[in-house]
């Protein structure tokens, strides 16, 4: 059996990291493909093969308005912070309020971060930038990619002293080479449900239904907590 996924790029590293699992749970291999929500939601409105989808939670809804997800089967992996990041081992700038952020931004060779139209964090963090009245002048300094892993990849790769990125914190935790600083700071913030369903287009709804309640579900809840999704307090 395989499980066609389209998810944002916030779960990549959920999902490998349950690979084994999903293999041996429901005897499927998982075909993924991650990105921005906005071009994975293009990926599914251009007709891609898709059984599960994980989108923001208000994204997964309007789906359910139009009824292309088993409404049913909608459930969240949890909250996810947009935050700060650097190449390990440099030293963790101070983002702990605007000021301070403006400061360590202005400060930074390049700023890494993913796609300022499609991505939840990109387009977050242009509007971080404008809050902060530094978009301009920063401009020669942006460094943007597809999604979020993408450019937590290069930073980790290609940075240097100093560089800063800015994406979801599971993106950073789950990138070799980088190492979260904190959240955006009060204010500036932007927290993001992930969600996931089964598509009405699913071709196998039963193994599709066992992916996403496996994905979702208490028994790998440990898991996505320690990848960066903050769960529910019980």
């Amino acid at each position: 059996m395989m499980i066609r996924l389209l998810s944002a790029g916030a779960a990549m590293g959920v999902v490998h990291a349950l690979t084994p699992r999903f293999r041996e749970a429901l005897d499927a291999e998982i075909d993924a493909t991650f990105g921005a929500v906005g071009a994975m939601k293009a990926l599914l409105d251009a007709g891609s093969p898709c059984d599960a989808i994980v989108l923001t939670q208000a994204m997964i809804d309007a789906l359910a308005t139009d009824r292309r997800v088993l409404a049913d089967t909608i459930a969240p992996l949890g909250r996810v912070q947009t935050a700060i990041a650097v190449r390990d081992g440099d030293v963790l700038p101070d983002v702990s309020d605007a000021r301070r952020l403006r400061s360590a931004l202005e400060a930074a060779g390049a700023l890494y971060f993913p796609d300022p139209e499609r991505a939840t964090a990109g387009i977050h963090f242009i509007s971080v930038l404008r809050t902060l009245g530094i978009d301009t002048a920063v401009r020669d300094k942006l460094r943007p990619f597809a999604n979020g892993a993408t450019a937590m990849r290069t930073l980790a790769e290609q940075g240097r002293y100093g560089d800063i990125g800015c994406t979801q914190m599971t993106e950073i935790v789950y990138t070799s080479g980088v190492t979260p600083v904190a959240a955006l700071p009060d204010g500036l913030g932007l927290a993001t449900t992930y969600t996931a369903a089964v598509t009405r287009a699913a071709e196998d709804v039963d193994g599709a239904r066992r992916f996403v309640a496996l994905l979702t579900g208490d028994e790998t809840r440990e898991l996505r907590a320690r990848g960066g999704f903050e769960q529910p307090k019980s």
